[in-house]
């Protein structure tokens, strides 16, 4: 992997601030590596959760002996051990995450951005010996890497990010429907996608993950350009998913109108999340990175304060 992928998606000035930061998942995950938060799995380790009858061939060190003083009945300690988290990140790479086409210098695509923000998550991730992956997606999943909490994981996230470049459409149905059947075992999904796709197709989605048990975050990147609509010139508007669409218009006679219209997608979509319990942030590519993860992170530990 080049210099400039790290440069790019793992800056140290961003990395420094939230290095402190845990991310944790709201419900119970599941994990193999001795970690940091709580598996359904009894052990014999960390804290203790329940009583249970002691049947024979149980290590005789766990018995509670002194539940045996007052009941006259072997009784085994339970403890619930402590495990890494599964996280998987999805990251949008359908055409309209390229916007803009020609960004000034001090100015990210929302692929870039969302890129930044992947990468950072997954440094974080990693050197809380958390376990990470990454799928890649537009109308289909184009590239996926399983979870891994190897530091070599995310070397492997950075050029997966780097070797492909956002194009097609957004359509979620088909890769929301290939990844529940492909996450086989419990864990955090980050979701980052400015979804510009069909909102009850999105919030179908979101049922498949949390039938299957799925914690959900989803990360509503945005153009500031698409929040504001500062356009004041006559303008050819194209698409970037359809091609074949232009619009040349006075972007002043229908800005209500299209702030009218967005206002309404947003508020869907952010809906369509709460609703179900599920963690939802709006990011502006005009905010500072550091800035985004940190509100990111902090309202995710808020919510998992909240629900324990």
């Amino acid at each position: 992997m080049t210099m400039s992928a790290h440069a790019k998606y793992l800056r140290p000035d961003i990395l420094s601030r939230i290095s402190k930061l845990e991310l944790r998942a709201c419900r119970v995950v599941d994990g193999f590596v001795s970690g940091m938060h709580k598996s359904p799995y009894k052990g014999f380790s960390v804290e203790f959760a329940s009583h249970r009858p002691y049947v024979p061939g149980d290590d005789i060190r766990h018995i509670d002996w002194r539940v045996y003083a007052k009941a006259d009945r072997f009784f085994i300690k339970e403890y619930e051990e402590e495990t890494n988290m599964r996280v998987h990140i999805l990251l949008d790479c359908s055409g309209s995450m390229a916007y803009p086409e020609q960004p000034a210098p001090d100015r990210m695509t929302k692929w870039d951005y969302a890129a930044t923000v992947a990468a950072s998550l997954a440094h974080l991730l990693v050197h809380q010996q958390d376990g990470v992956g990454l799928t890649l997606f537009d109308e289909t999943v184009r590239a996926t890497l399983p979870v891994s909490s190897n530091r070599g994981s995310l070397h492997r996230v950075v050029r997966c990010i780097e070797d492909h470049a956002p194009t097609g459409a957004t359509e979620l149905a088909i890769p929301f429907q290939q990844l529940n059947s492909t996450i086989p075992r419990r864990g955090l999904v980050v979701i980052l996608s400015d979804l510009l796709t069909d909102v009850d197709t999105f919030a179908k989605g979101l049922q498949r993950f949390q039938h299957h048990e799925h914690d959900v975050l989803v990360l509503h990147i945005l153009d500031q350009d698409e929040i504001e609509f500062p356009f004041t010139d006559r303008t050819l508007f194209e698409g970037m998913e359809d091609l074949d669409i232009e619009i040349l218009t006075d972007p002043q006679s229908l800005r209500d109108s299209y702030l009218e219209a967005f206002q309404s997608f947003v508020s869907k979509v952010r809906s369509s999340c709460l609703d179900r319990g599920i963690g939802y942030a709006t990011i502006s590519t005009a905010d500072t990175l550091d800035t985004a993860l940190v509100t990111c992170l902090s309202a995710r530990l808020r919510t998992r304060r909240a629900r324990a």
